[in-house]
């Protein structure tokens, strides 16, 4: 996996980390989701929807994830 690809994850992560801290986890991942909608280009988007996709992001938090899932 390259280096940006990973870098996805650890960013995903840390927005949803972000999150958490303000809410309940189905807040958080609904905020993790809007704020990757609003903030990341979509190639970054697809590049990590993609990577959960072929089992590549098992490092992403269950948050992140569901964050994920929700852009789908």
């Amino acid at each position: 996996m390259s280096q940006t690809r990973e870098t996805l994850i650890t960013m995903a992560n840390q927005i949803a980390t972000f999150f958490q801290s303000q809410g309940a986890p189905d807040l958080a991942a609904r905020d993790t989701a809007q704020h990757i909608k609003d903030f990341w280009a979509p190639r970054m988007r697809r590049d990590l929807l993609d990577m959960i996709a072929a089992g590549e992001a098992q490092r992403l938090s269950p948050i992140a994830s569901d964050a994920m899932h929700r852009l789908k």
